[in-house]
């Protein structure tokens, strides 16, 4: 019933950027707090960023600054830019839908992003 299909990991050099896509169906990216949440070997889930249906931003403190999320309507997609990449940016990126930001919501399969010289 509930799909989220990501797509966009990869290796990036330190510095590079990297772009990740989440496209689900229009009832569930309608509905919901999109956002992405990222998790390292040995370490807790953490949150990355995360849009409100109508358009506002929660970031990390760690990502200010060098990554930006966004929402297609059209598409029924998130996005999140990757700039500036730190290697410490390594990590399991997934993407995550909810009513409210109180749920855990619906997850993807998570994309592996790479940062390394």
């Amino acid at each position: 019933q509930v799909q989220l299909a990501e797509s966009g990991g990869g290796l990036v050099q330190p510095g590079g950027s990297l772009r990740l896509s989440c496209a689900t169906s229009g009832s569930i990216f309608s509905s919901n707090y999109m956002g992405w949440h990222r998790q390292a070997p040995g370490k807790q889930r953490e949150l990355v960023a995360r849009i409100s249906v109508g358009g506002t931003t929660t970031y990390a403190d760690s990502v200010k600054g060098r990554f930006t999320i966004s929402r297609d309507n059209v598409k029924n997609t998130v996005y999140l830019q990757m700039n500036s990449a730190k290697p410490e940016d390594t990590a399991v990126y997934y993407c995550n839908a909810r009513a409210t930001v109180f749920a855990s919501g619906y997850w993807g399969q998570g994309t592996q992003v790479t940062v390394s010289s």
